[in-house]
């Protein structure tokens, strides 16, 4: 079951790949949604208030760091919503070092191994990866089908690959047909 706050504080950012409309409460940043991307602003309140907060203060100052090409050295204060399997996905995607990818199967081994499951689904992870209503601080970008190939992204499969080209992602990771 999905966590619904009460309150939401929002913002508007201008990327170079559209507009992204941020989201936070009082403890931290619960949303980054690209306009029009898949399950936008889904778990946003009826009450919105259109106000700059230190918490999307932080999250724009992350945004300006990363799309200036540059590695943010610090992560603003997040407050994501979902389930405990959710969560546990979305923890491992903070772990994907900048700039690489990993797999859906390999989230779910990781994930086999902190739970002591013998066996999780990777279809599993891909749904909960889809759902990451914080898209970019948290990495969904950097997540690959089976062999490198690019699957899924809410916000859409060339905003993915802008992405990851962005952070300059080892281009071996992708099949010989797909160009970044």
């Amino acid at each position: 079951m999905t966590d619904i706050y009460q309150k939401a504080y929002t913002s508007i950012y201008p990327s170079r790949l559209g507009d992204i409309l941020l989201a936070a409460d009082e403890i931290g940043l619960t949303g980054l949604w690209f306009f029009g991307q898949s399950y936008f602003a889904d778990t946003l309140p009826a009450e919105q208030i259109a106000q700059e907060t230190p918490i999307l203060a932080q999250a724009r100052e992350w945004l300006d760091e990363y799309f200036s090409g540059k590695e943010p050295d610090f992560t603003p204060t997040l407050h994501p919503m979902g389930s405990p399997f959710r969560q546990a996905v979305w923890k491992l995607l903070l772990q994907i070092p900048y700039g690489q990818t990993t797999t859906y199967g390999e989230i779910a081994r990781q994930l086999e191994k902190l739970q002591n499951r013998p066996h999780m689904s990777a279809q599993a992870v891909g749904g909960a990866v889809g759902h990451n209503g914080i898209s970019i601080i948290i990495p969904c970008h950097r997540v690959v089908g089976t062999k490198g190939s690019l699957t899924g992204y809410a916000g859409g499969l060339d905003k993915k690959m802008a992405l990851l080209e962005l952070e300059h992602a080892n281009r071996k990771t992708y099949p010989e047909n797909l160009s970044l």
